[in-house]
C-alpha cells in the first residue's frame, strides 16, 4: 500500500482507502455483517483512511464505522460529512446552530470525542462565499470538536473558491476517468496551497468496473435507478453524469488498454493514482472481494505513457462533451 500526505493535516493515509456510501444505503441491498467483513479486510490489506457521511443510511454507515474501529487496534482516520440533512438543503441552513447539531450527531454514531476530518457535504454554491459558515467550522476546531475540516463539491469551481479560504484542508471531487476536468486547473491549485484531494466515485458508479450491461438491472432503492436524471440529487454523482449507454461504449474501448492481469475495477483506480495532486480515492465495497480487488491497485505499476494518451483520447472523443462545462 502506498500513503500520502493529505495536505497540511499531518494524516499520511492510504493510496485506495473505502468509500462507505454503499455500506451505508442508496445502493441497494446490503447486510451489514458484508459491510463490516468488506472494511475489516481493506484493514488487513493496509487501508488507513474511511470517508463516510451523517446521511449514508442515517447514520447507519457512521455506526458501522464505530464498530470497526472498536474491533481494531490499528489508527483509522475517518472523515465524515455534514449538511445533507437540512431539508430543504438551502445555503442558509449552514449556519451555527445546525452544523454543530449535526457534528455533534456524528460524533456520537463514531462513538468519538473529535471527528478527524469533516466536510460541507456539497453545500449549494452559495455556501462558498458565505466566510460565517467556515467560521463556524474554525470555532469548532477551536472547541475541540473537529481536528481538520475540508469540503466535498459537485464542481471545480466550487473547488477552487474553498480553497481560497485558508484552513480548508481538503477537498473531495468526483475524479475518474470519466470525469477528468479536475486536473486541468484545480489539481495545480490544490497542490500549490498544499489542499488534499479525495477523488470519489472513482469507478463511476460501477460502470467503470466492466461488469455493466445493457441488460444490467438495479433494485428501486439503488440511485442508479432512480436518480440517472438528478430527481434526488445532482445527477454527477450517478454514472458521473453520463448517460447509460455511452458510458458502456466507452468502457468497451476502455477494455482494449487493460493491462494482462489486471481487473478493469484496478485499472480505472490506478489511472487516478498516476495524478500527484491526488491523496487517496475512495472506492466503496460491499464485500471482502470487492475490497481486496481495488486496494491491489495501490501497488500496480505506472501506467505508460501511450496508454494515459489513449485513455484521453476516449475521454475527448466520447465523453467531454457530456460532463466538461456542468462540473
Amino acid at each position: 500500500m502506498q500513503y500520502r500526505e493529505l495536505g497540511r493535516t499531518g494524516m499520511k493515509v492510504s493510496a485506495v482507502s473505502f468509500g462507505a456510501w454503499a455500506i451505508g444505503g442508496s445502493w441497494g441491498s446490503v447486510d451489514d455483517r458484508d459491510s463490516l467483513a468488506a472494511l475489516n479486510r481493506a484493514i488487513d490489506l493496509g487501508v488507513n483512511f474511511i470517508d463516510t457521511a451523517d446521511v449514508y443510511g442515517d447514520g447507519r454507515s457512521e455506526r458501522l464505522v464505530a464498530q470497526l474501529r472498536k474491533q481494531r487496534s490499528e489508527t483509522i482516520y475517518v472523515a465524515t460529512k455534514a449538511g445533507r440533512r437540512l431539508d430543504p438543503h438551502t445555503a442558509a441552513g449552514y449556519n451555527r446552530a445546525n452544523l454543530t447539531a449535526f457534528i455533534e450527531r456524528s460524533l456520537k454514531n463514531l462513538d468519538s470525542e473529535a471527528l478527524d476530518l469533516l466536510q460541507l457535504h456539497c453545500p449549494p454554491s452559495e455556501v462558498y462565499y458565505m466566510p460565517e459558515t467556515f467560521g463556524v467550522l474554525d470555532d469548532l476546531v477551536k472547541a475541540g470538536k473537529l481536528r481538520h475540516y475540508g469540503v466535498s463539491v459537485e464542481k471545480v469551481e466550487e473547488a477552487l473558491k474553498a480553497i481560497e479560504y485558508p484552513n480548508v484542508e481538503s477537498v473531495q471531487i468526483i475524479f475518474n476517468i470519466f470525469r477528468q476536468r479536475p486536473a486541468e486547473l484545480f489539481f495545480g491549485e490544490a497542490l500549490r496551497r498544499k489542499v488534499g484531494i479525495l477523488a470519489r466515485v472513482p469507478l463511476s458508479s460501477g460502470m467503470l468496473t466492466g461488469k455493466l450491461s445493457k441488460q444490467s438491472s438495479f433494485e428501486a432503492d439503488d440511485h442508479r435507478a432512480f436518480n440517472r436524471h438528478g430527481q434526488a440529487f445532482d445527477r454527477g454523482e450517478t454514472f458521473s453524469g453520463v448517460d447509460y449507454e455511452t458510458g458502456l461504449q466507452a468502457v468497451e474501448e476502455l477494455r482494449e488498454l487493460l493491462p494482462s492481469g489486471w481487473s478493469m475495477p484496478q485499472f480505472a483506480l490506478r489511472w487516478i493514482l498516476m495524478f500527484e495532486a491526488v491523496t487517496c480515492t475512495i472506492p466503496g465495497a460491499k464485500n471482502p472481494t470487492q475490497a481486496e480487488d481495488n486496494v491491489k491497485a495501490a501497488d500496480l505499476p505506472a501506467l505508460e505513457p501511450a496508454t494515459m494518451q489513449k485513455i484521453r483520447a476516449i475521454y475527448a472523443a466520447r465523453i467531454r462533451d457530456l460532463v466538461q462545462h456542468y462540473w
